[in-house]
């Protein structure tokens, strides 16, 4: 194969329990009729086999279920003779981050093989290759555009927001899934994506929420003993929401308040720079209509 045309791969939206999945599904199915769907599996290595599965195609791409697709990604076309690939690489876009603006892996559209993804081990299934316990980028087959052709909507309810926050800011908080013990290990594009995570995104319906999950895993990744790699549990991840919520009793002033506290503790260990009073909700609208994404690094290898 030395072609790929989207219109003519599998288009596969994978849903687990996220509130606007439904909503997201059926936009998808308007723009792409011929989608198809896996919903509910347990598990990120295990979710991406069962899409595998119900792939005719060996090129097939899945779209996460709090996200939609820009229809004009239907006429992207891959030549891999022109790019120096073949057809045992992977690919991924950059995706769009509605709270906070950010335009980078998170809730990208990827584009797998089906016996890339049957013989992979992430998540769950981590075999001690690759790093990829927590995160799929650690591929060295894996080719990141910089294009932009989906958006993420992650604050359809507060725990929703909580949950893309706190799973950002651990991942944003660690260097290729292990922890640091000084900024200066961080990623640099990490390192300010982070910051925005735990700063932007006031402007929209419980984007404070989102703000307050991102510093939560940041905190407990960076200041304590707790496990990140139980981030990849969602099972765990609804207890943490739980107790963090209050049983989802807290109303905003709390969260806002809590947002400080965590920004302090964050601060006071690692001397990060950002406002401990997150952006109001003027500020962030103004930030994400100046702030410029860097660009992802175009490579090969990772």
């Amino acid at each position: 194969m030395h072609k790929i045309a989207i219109k003519d791969c599998d288009i596969i939206f994978l849903s687990y329990d996220e509130p606007n999945a439904d909503r997201n599904y059926a936009d998808l199915k308007r723009k792409i009729p011929w989608a198809k769907r896996v919903h509910g599996v347990e598990g990120s290595d295990a979710a991406h086999k069962a899409c595998a599965a119900v792939s005719d195609t060996e090129y097939f791409l899945t779209v996460d279920g709090d996200t939609q697709i820009d229809s004009k990604f239907l006429n992207v076309q891959l030549d891999l003779n022109s790019m120096g690939m073949d057809d045992s690489y992977i690919f991924s876009w950059c995706g769009h981050t509605n709270v906070n603006g950010l335009k980078y892996g998170n809730g990208s559209l990827k584009l797998w093989t089906k016996t890339f993804v049957n013989e992979m081990k992430t998540h769950e299934n981590y075999s001690g290759k690759d790093n990829n316990e927590i995160e799929f980028c650690y591929f060295d087959k894996l080719f990141q555009f910089n294009e932009n052709y989906s958006t993420s909507y992650i604050n359809s309810t507060p725990k929703q927001a909580w949950r893309a926050g706190f799973r950002e800011g651990v991942k944003m908080s660690l260097y290729k899934n292990f922890k640091i013990q000084s900024l200066d290990q961080l990623w640099w594009q990490n390192y300010h994506r982070l910051l925005i995570w735990m700063t932007v995104g006031q402007d929209v319906e419980y984007g404070i929420w989102a703000i307050a999950g991102a510093r939560e895993g940041c905190y407990r990744t960076l200041c304590t003993t707790w496990d990140f790699k139980q981030v990849r549990d969602f099972k765990i991840l609804e207890q943490l929401w739980i107790s963090t919520s209050n049983n989802n009793s807290m109303n905003a002033q709390d969260v806002k308040q809590k947002c400080v506290s965590l920004g302090k503790m964050i601060k006071e260990k690692f001397q990060m720079e950002f406002p401990t009073e997150p952006y109001d909700a003027e500020s962030s609208a103004f930030f994400k209509k100046v702030y410029i994404n860097s660009p992802r690094t175009i490579r090969k290898t990772i």
